[in-house]
């Protein structure tokens, strides 16, 4: 039996009838020299055999009475690994865009809370032979850095696998009583007047920066937001209205695209900057024309929100939580790629610095702090009034969470591909998440359905993008060019 934390059960919390909080992952599979078959049969002996490894697989929620704590991961004593490994079958050959439709439909799907929070897909008849495994598992268990490592224990370095000697059942504990919970509940609470004044000491210290990103917010609610056209664009500021920052249906579109690592490491290499910064210049290039062809660009920049790993030794290769975020400018209103690479830059480099100021574990505080019953509550009220989609604190998520960087194999079959896919909700109606693996950055795009119908379109602008910056950093690099990079800076601030 194991406690969620506080930011683990939040992500509960923001379910709703039009939201799911799981997050997936879509891993397509080269057969071709698999020594043996990837079937139905063999997908759900390999997940079987691992899932001692995990415990989390085979436990479910259960809640504390009234809400008085957070809930607990118990095991499932009614366990069958047959309903959480299933398969379809696209008609032969089955396209990309066939795939990311059953994907999008798969993903829209509520996880069951009365059984354990994950389901996987075996996906075959795509076109060349290949085979798709779509998984998702909700976020109250992983993040993106847990979520990767979770699935190196699924996955082998070499097609034949590797020999486990674990058992293959396992007894389940048994479930704890009213009278167990709510006696830890009664502790939980008789710690909180120490807890509240360590969260306060944190949020004094990190105060002016607090102040820094609700100012925007407070000013929109009383009418007074900025109207003078003046923008710094490394300082986050009012995130603008966009067609994706709105009211979300249940109804979701998925699309994906690859791109060459070495690719994005030649243009960082050139302009100095990190592949990260490269992702973030894609983006906001692909989005700048997106919203150019609905009429829909807005004056100043988006705001994006960049989720952090706060993970240390002592939690690593455990599930669970343990992230911060950072708001960055995302310069969409730069016409130039370049001025936009170097925006981003100077945007996640304040960003960064703003993150590192606030102390350690204060986000995991304060959510361990409130009652679930009060969250769950003030949740429901903040999507009741619409708060979320009225006046959103960012426009969307941008989030790049790292890969094997080695060839690796699922139940003998070679992996080509990890597309990740994340949350959407009210007011951040699309997602754009990158995982790196065997030398290429995977994107998955997210977006809710009516809002992003053409979602396919961004991922395609997001490719164009790298080929303009890479043609740039190109004829940057020409060595007749060399001498004007020590000029580069300055040029770029006066294109801002």
């Amino acid at each position: 039996m194991k406690q969620l934390s506080g930011l683990d059960a939040a992500f509960l919390s923001l379910e709703t009838h039009n939201s799911t909080g799981h997050v997936g992952g879509l891993c397509v599979l080269d057969p071709s020299e698999s020594p043996r078959m990837l079937d139905l049969a063999a997908l759900t002996t390999l997940v079987g055999e691992r899932v001692p490894l995990i415990p989390l697989l085979h436990q479910r929620l259960t809640y504390v009475p009234l809400g008085l704590d957070q809930p607990y991961w118990i095991d499932d004593e009614n366990f069958d690994i047959e309903y959480h490994v299933r398969e379809i079958s696209l008609p032969t050959p089955g396209s990309d865009a066939q795939l990311t439709e059953q994907v999008s439909r798969l993903h829209a799907r509520p996880l069951d809370r009365r059984r354990p929070l994950w389901e996987a897909y075996l996906i075959s008849g795509l076109a060349g032979g290949r085979l798709a495994v779509y998984t998702k598992m909700h976020h109250a268990a992983i993040d993106g850095v847990s979520g990767a490592e979770l699935m190196t224990i699924l996955l082998d370095l070499t097609p034949e696998g590797r020999l486990l000697t674990l058992p293959s059942t396992f007894p389940a504990e048994p479930k704890p009583s009213r009278r167990t919970m709510l006696t830890r509940a009664a502790v939980s609470m008789a710690s909180r007047p120490l807890q509240a004044a360590r969260i306060a000491g944190d949020l004094g210290r990190s105060l002016p920066l607090v102040g820094s990103y609700l100012t925007p917010y407070v000013g929109a609610i009383l009418g007074r937001e900025h109207d003078d056209g003046e923008v710094i664009a490394s300082a986050v500021g009012l995130a603008p209205k966009t067609p994706f920052n709105r009211e979300i249906t249940p109804h979701r579109r998925f699309a994906f695209r690859s791109v060459d690592l070495d690719e994005a490491k030649a243009v960082k290499n050139v302009f100095g900057m990190s592949v990260n910064d490269v992702v973030m210049a894609m983006s906001a290039g692909a989005l700048r024309q997106w919203l150019i062809d609905h009429d829909a660009l807005p004056a100043v920049p988006l705001v994006s929100m960049i989720p952090v790993s706060v993970r240390d030794e002592g939690s690593r290769s455990t599930l669970g939580n343990k992230v911060s975020a950072m708001l960055a400018s995302l310069p969409t209103h730069l016409d130039d790629p370049v001025a936009r690479l170097t925006a981003v830059h100077r945007a996640t480099k304040i960003a960064k610095a703003q993150q590192a100021a606030i102390p350690p574990g204060l986000i995991e505080n304060v959510t361990d702090f409130a009652p679930p019953a009060l969250v769950a509550r003030a949740a429901r009220v903040a999507f009741a009034m619409g708060l979320p989609h009225r006046i959103p604190p960012f426009n969307l998520v941008i989030s790049n969470v790292p890969g094997p960087n080695v060839d690796v194999y699922l139940g003998g079959a070679k992996m080509v591909a990890n597309y990740p896919l994340s949350v959407v909700m009210d007011g951040q109606g699309l997602n754009i998440t990158v995982s790196s693996s065997g030398g290429r950055l995977h994107f998955g795009l997210l977006g809710c359905r009516e809002l992003v119908p053409d979602i396919d379109v961004i991922a395609g602008y997001l490719v164009t993008e790298l080929d303009v910056l890479l043609r740039t950093a190109k004829q940057y690099a020409e060595p007749s060019r060399l001498s004007e990079r020590g000029e580069f800076g300055d040029k770029i601030v006066e294109a801002e």
